[in-house]
């Protein structure tokens, strides 16, 4: 819902700001999955903390709801890994298909 609209507005605001690509992203209820391009020059754990430092700061002020969750909206763990041996298309269907599972 509106939660949703609000989070995809913020990660992209972010990664415009950062010089981050990304190339598809789905918001599920507990996690986001998301496909990005970045120069490689850059920290990973930084641009994830820019993410979720700005999209938890935001969406908590605006959506008091979510401040009854855990300390913080997100946790500090995040999964990542590199395209490589499979096609950038494969991990793009992966992330869309996501809702569907």
């Amino acid at each position: 819902g509106d939660i949703e609209e609000d989070l995809k507005e913020i990660l992209y605001e972010v990664a415009k700001e950062n010089d981050v690509e990304i190339k598809a992203l789905e918001i599920m209820p507990d996690h986001v999955h998301m496909f990005i391009s970045f120069d490689p020059r850059q920290h990973i754990h930084k641009l994830i903390q820019a993410f979720k430092g700005r999209s938890s700061r935001i969406l908590r002020e605006k959506y008091p709801s979510l401040k009854s969750r855990l300390p913080s909206l997100w946790t500090r763990s995040y999964f990542c890994c590199t395209v490589g041996h499979i096609s950038e298309e494969v991990v793009m269907k992966y992330i869309e298909n996501q809702k569907n599972v």
